[in-house]
């Protein structure tokens, strides 16, 4: 497998999305938690979305409950928590594994393509980020630390290129 486009998720609603839909775009991957200390990004990845949505760019969001039991919600619980709480509008996808043997096909191809800060494959915790290019190729790994704020010139730059 060359690009993410040849993927595809489920949507929290229970909708399968192809990823193909999304080429072209710019895109943000993030592993997200309701109950984590780095929840509050919820806001900031909104930004970023308000921002550079109309730039064909889109932030996607996919529950995990993998670190610390932060996201034991349903779907249907998380997405209203996210639209209420931060005014999510962004893609929220089904809750997944990010990682081990039941890691979705997603992450597998965002992990495989780009090594985390320790230089491992495995993401390490909740919102942890992946910038990927118009042509669906991994630009950039970003740590949960990360702030959604700091990645504007990044997004910027994978904007025009």
């Amino acid at each position: 497998m060359t690009t993410i486009y040849q993927l595809e998720a489920e949507l929290l609603n229970g909708l399968e999305k192809k990823f193909s839909d999304y080429e072209g775009k710019v895109l943000l991957i993030v592993n997200t938690a309701s109950k984590c200390g780095f929840t509050p990004q919820f806001a900031g990845l909104e930004k970023l979305y308000q921002e550079f949505k109309d730039k064909d760019f889109e932030v996607l969001g996919f529950p995990c409950n993998q670190f610390g039991g932060q996201d034991p919600a349903s779907n249907n619980e998380i997405g209203l928590f996210c639209q209420k709480n931060y005014g999510v509008s962004f893609p929220m996808f089904a809750k997944v594994d990010v990682k081990g043997p039941e890691a979705h096909p997603i992450f597998r191809f965002l992990t495989r393509e780009v090594k985390g800060v320790l230089g491992t494959h495995n993401i390490k915790w909740n919102f942890t980020k992946f910038l990927v290019g118009r042509d669906g190729k991994v630009l950039q790994r970003y740590a949960p630390t990360t702030k959604p704020e700091a990645l504007e010139k990044d997004i910027q730059t994978a904007l025009v290129s």
